[in-house]
């Protein structure tokens, strides 16, 4: 058995997520699915990544990545340069606000908060801040297909939402054989497929859109050495991003010291 699947259904068939900010979830345990391909990984690079960045939101674009990170009194989206780590550019949330998931679209970044019910979108060159929208759930991870945002709020359900005016298009609950899988978490559209990070393990799943069955599961645990995770405080997997153009994939954590460029591997 999979350590991470073991603590995936633990965890996705819990009765409520409760938080994304750290806190234990209150587990029930159970089998973890079978006849999923699971996929492992291999490192191909490794950059330095700011350990004091509790990452809640990633994306890569144009040469850079663009974090957003959580923590009242922390929070903040941020350009960072991939090789070095350095942040470029930032803007400060406001102390009561918590963020959490990050996508981009047309010319503008959107940034949802967890607890307070609004998302607000950013000139992606100022960081200017445009406009803000509202929402009735918590808001946890966020990605854009190119057409749609998509949206998690660490139910088993994702939402399909109008990118100009943050309405819901439509929504899907994603399951593994028919069972929900809760606690999705960070977002990333990765070639017609929603990655989905399971909060609280090292899977990631590769979710239909269409159907929200998950097609796969990825394994990245041991991706963050035992001696980082000795020498520093950490927290979870939290954070992905793809380039598009280069067809690299991207993960790194909540404080994490390293950000990874790894390959999948076919099971």
């Amino acid at each position: 058995m999979h350590r991470t699947l073991a603590l995936l259904l633990t965890a996705s068939l819990a009765c409520s997520a409760e938080s994304d900010n750290g806190t234990d979830p209150a587990p029930a345990p159970a089998e973890p699915p079978g006849e999923i391909p699971i996929y492992g990984y291999k490192v191909i690079a490794a950059y330095p990544h700011d350990p004091g960045a509790f990452t809640q939101g990633l994306l890569y674009r144009d040469g850079f990545l663009y974090e957003s990170t959580g923590l009242n009194g922390q929070s903040s989206l941020r350009k960072v340069a991939l090789a070095t780590g350095e942040v470029l550019q930032i803007h400060a949330l406001e102390a009561r606000f918590f963020a959490e998931g990050l996508a981009h679209f047309a010319n503008r970044l959107i940034q949802l908060t967890w607890k307070s019910q609004q998302a607000f979108a950013y000139d992606i060159d100022s960081f200017e801040p445009l406009t803000r929208f509202t929402y009735a759930t918590a808001g946890w991870g966020l990605t854009c297909d190119g057409e749609q945002l998509i949206m998690s709020d660490g139910t088993a359900t994702l939402y399909f939402r109008n990118p100009f005016t943050f309405e819901e298009i439509s929504r899907v609950e994603v399951t593994a054989q028919g069972r929900p899988i809760r606690n999705l978490n960070e977002l990333e559209w990765v070639e017609g497929e929603i990655f989905a990070n399971i909060w609280e393990t090292d899977t990631i799943a590769r979710i239909d859109p269409a159907s929200g069955q998950v097609k796969g599961w990825i394994d990245a645990s041991g991706l963050l050495s035992t001696a980082d995770r000795q020498s520093r405080r950490v927290n979870v997997l939290n954070g992905i991003a793809y380039d598009a153009k280069g067809k690299r994939l991207f993960l790194t954590g909540k404080w994490w010291p390293k950000l990874y460029h790894i390959e999948l591997v076919n099971p």
